[in-house]
């Protein structure tokens, strides 16, 4: 008997013909043994789907819940929460042979190498694959709406996906999202090549495979808070005692920050910077349950962040903008005016051909040969071939007063 056929499934096994999606029955990991048996199953695959469920809506420290697989007549969901360690698994998940499907891989790859340090090689994203096809809703339900004619059961998208036991329903459905991953990635696959755009999606994969979650470290948390950087220091330090007394208080009840106190709230403090209670709660800006709960917290950090002295207070670090040559503006416009040419050539969103960083950094940097351009660490191998010489030849006309 080989490994395969040492799984058992939650249902009854179910033959299929290749190609086609696998079918209900899937089978429920949760010891070291049915894992490690696992593993040796998808030695033989060329190809696995897969998919990941996390906390992050309900706990404070995020961690990974469920991972689903794919592969030929394996269907499996495995409880990382049950078998903490995932070992068995990294050999197939750094295998070059094996191709690994995701949709919308980037939360995954961080996701999983945080908790496992499972790395991924030879990574096929299907939404990205779907982007570069000019789809226009490229969520999992959507595509496989268009391409399948099914629709996916969204009921317990946002559900608790750390509750132990899971309801069997939950299972289900986390099963149900790599049932067509592979005969999708076949699709997507051959019409990227029709169209000679599969090694640009294969190159962006590769990128992808490598992204890695930010490390916590001691910076302050204001770093991460959207529109810190328009604050002046006085309100920064408020800010930065405000989200230092969300953040314990969130550890300590192991939920998330979102669920303690908004963004929205502590923005307003910070702008309004009550010291009394009654100030606080004549703002309504958070409910009489955490008015009761934190109100003195809040009031407390921000009367003691007012006595701060001025030499003490942060300020937002802003990277000074370098002096450039007054010719860049008209190089990016000539570079932008190119890319949104060819994107209308190939019905795409302009910014998945090149964005604005981009554009700004070849503009800045000047090349006058595809060797000046490949120096360029942020351009991609496919961009270089698709667009290399006519970015090059637009930058030698504007050098050359053309």
């Amino acid at each position: 008997m080989d490994a395969s056929q040492q799984l058992s499934k939650k249902g009854q096994r179910v033959k299929k013909k290749k190609g086609d999606a696998p079918l209900d029955a899937y089978q429920f990991i949760e010891s070291r043994k049915d894992l490690t048996i696992l593993a040796k199953a998808l030695e033989t695959a060329t190809a696995i789907a897969v998919d990941m469920e996390a906390d992050s809506m309900y706990h404070y420290k995020e961690k990974v819940c469920l991972v689903q697989v794919c592969a030929d007549n394996i269907h499996a969901v495995i409880d990382p929460i049950k078998v903490s360690d995932l070992s068995p698994l990294k050999k197939i998940f750094a295998q070059r042979g094996i191709r690994k499907i995701f949709h919308g891989a980037d939360y995954d790859v961080r996701s999983l190498y945080r908790d496992f340090k499972l790395t991924i090689n030879n990574l096929f994203d299907t939404q990205l694959a779907s982007m570069y096809l000019g789809t226009r809703e490229t969520g999992l339900d959507a595509v496989l709406h268009q391409r399948f004619g099914v629709r996916l059961n969204k009921a317990y998208q946002k559900k608790n996906w750390a509750q132990r036991p899971l309801p069997e329903d939950m299972i289900k459905y986390a099963s149900e999202d790599v049932r067509y991953l592979i005969p999708l990635a076949d699709m997507l696959r051959e019409e990227l090549d029709h169209k000679n755009r599969l090694y640009w999606v294969e190159e962006e994969c590769h990128k992808l495979s490598h992204v890695r979650p930010a490390m916590n470290n001691d910076a302050p948390l204001f770093l991460k808070f959207k529109g810190a950087g328009r604050l002046k220091p006085k309100q920064l330090a408020i800010l930065e005692a405000l989200l230092q007394v969300r953040d314990a208080i969130a550890r300590e009840k192991d939920r998330p920050h979102f669920k303690i106190l908004s963004n929205t709230s502590l923005l307003k403090i910070v702008h309004e910077t009550p010291t009394t209670l009654a100030n606080l709660q004549a703002m309504n800006v958070i409910s009489q349950k955490q008015f009761d709960m934190y109100g003195r917290l809040l009031v407390a950090a921000v009367r003691k962040t007012r006595k701060n002295q001025s030499d003490s207070l942060p300020v937002y670090p802003k990277k000074k903008a370098p002096r450039l040559s007054p010719r860049v503006p008209g190089r990016i416009r000539a570079i932008k005016n190119y890319r949104d040419k060819q994107a209308n050539r190939f019905a795409l969103d302009p910014a998945l051909l090149m964005n604005k960083a981009l554009m700004s950094t070849i503009a800045i940097s000047n090349p006058m040969d595809i060797s000046a351009l490949r120096t360029i660490e942020e351009i991609k191998k496919w961009q270089i071939k698709e667009f290399g010489k006519d970015i090059v030849f637009i930058l030698r006309g504007l050098h050359n007063g053309r």
